[in-house]
């Protein structure tokens, strides 16, 4: 029996993430498994196309991998990053980034973040430029999107390559351009709690035809599997191997799972902006927390996060799960984990008072107004016991 939309995954909790799974990805799952082919073929190809297409781009190509994190790594090798390099990245940033940096044998350098928008701080970056800097990492934030305009300035000022963390902004538009459509590279995650899931996934947005060709031998553990060939459910038997690969590729599962969710795609976003604008309009009057600043025009939202007092997060988050409401940090900064605690870093005032606060609340794509009731009503009972 499969569970409806509004209903909650568990019995009585509501989960910070619940994927839209319906019968068309059962469907389609088990068309992907009756056809027999399991590893890479048609469905990525198609899959891959429906992205450009919803991108609405002629100039770059979409190359499907297993994980975002798959992504910035090999995004990292076409940059030419390696030994000796330094990647800028905000510390506060999800834990895939700094370990794909690590993965090419570079250091992550943190800089700070803007207060408000909760993306990365140019002026903290700036600081951070040194002779060996290669690439900077500009992630968009759950609900709003970073200056893209400036970190373009930013990379073409310092010569250097750009990597779009998109993992949060599948969806969304920047100035009326689709993310994914105008930064140097762009990385999507479709892993099992994204707006979109593949229940894993990943895919890496790039301009040149060379790129592309790396990147297919790159995923494929450095196989020179024409990819013609495999999105045709077949495979060559002879090939050469000329450059260090992974087993970086995407199933045809997971990219029919995809492809059954891309089509639903207008509705999850309309209905995830509804969710978010309900919270907005509602958890905003409440003196004690902050809000994302944004209407949620043109966003696609992955998260929702308030920010409570530091002293109060352990309490509101313990008092809510109380109610059956589930919530998240996302996420602790990088430069708290003993792996990166002696990276290079610029003071980080906000990334340090914003891993103390930031508390994420259930979101889910097609969320009653019973469960928008319960989330807000929970909050409000917290700081109303606690005033």
């Amino acid at each position: 029996m499969t569970k409806s939309r509004t209903q909650s995954i568990t019995q009585d909790g509501m989960p910070v993430f619940k994927p839209a799974i319906d019968q068309q990805e059962l469907d389609a799952a088990r068309e992907a498994l009756e056809l027999g082919w399991l590893g890479m073929g048609a469905y990525v190809g198609a899959f891959e196309q429906k992205l450009e297409t919803l991108l609405g781009v002629s100039d770059r190509r979409v190359v499907a991998v297993s994980t975002g994190h798959a992504a910035l790594h090999l995004g990292l090798l076409l940059a030419g990053v390696g030994p000796g390099d330094e990647v800028i990245t905000p510390s506060f940033n999800n834990a895939a980034d700094f370990q794909a940096i690590l993965a090419t044998g570079a250091e992550p350098v943190f800089c700070d973040i803007d207060d408000d928008s909760l993306c990365i701080d140019l002026a903290s970056a700036e600081r951070l430029v040194s002779p060996r800097t290669k690439v900077v990492i500009a992630m968009d934030y759950d609900c709003i999107l970073c200056d893209h305009d400036g970190v373009a300035e930013f990379a073409r000022a310092h010569r250097l390559r750009v990597i779009h963390d998109a993992a949060h902004s599948f969806g969304s538009k920047y100035k009326g351009k689709m993310v994914g459509s105008f930064s140097d590279m762009t990385m999507f995650s479709f892993d099992p709690v994204k707006t979109v899931t593949c229940i894993d996934g990943g895919a890496l947005v790039v301009q040149t035809a060379e790129e592309v060709s790396r990147l297919h031998e790159m995923r494929l553990i450095g196989m020179m599997q024409p990819a013609k060939v495999m999105y045709s459910n077949a495979r060559a038997w002879t090939y050469d191997m000329r450059t260090l690969g992974f087993r970086y590729h995407m199933p045809n599962l997971h990219a029919a799972i995809g492809l059954a969710q891309l089509a639903k795609i207008d509705a999850i976003i309309q209905t995830r902006r509804a969710s978010c604008r309900y919270y907005n309009h509602h958890l905003g009057q409440i003196p004690e927390i902050a809000v994302p600043k944004t209407d949620f025009e043109d966003i696609t939202p992955f998260l929702y996060y308030v920010r409570v007092p530091a002293d109060r997060r352990d309490a509101f988050r313990h008092f809510l799960g109380e109610q059956g409401i589930d919530t998240g940090i996302h996420w602790q900064p990088g430069h708290w984990f003993t792996l990166l605690k002696n990276c290079r870093r610029d003071d980080l005032p906000v990334t340090e008072r914003v891993g103390h606060e930031i508390v994420s609340l259930p979101l889910h794509s097609f969320m009653s107004m019973e469960m928008h009731e319960r989330v807000v009503d929970g909050v409000t009972a917290f700081f109303l016991r606690n005033r």
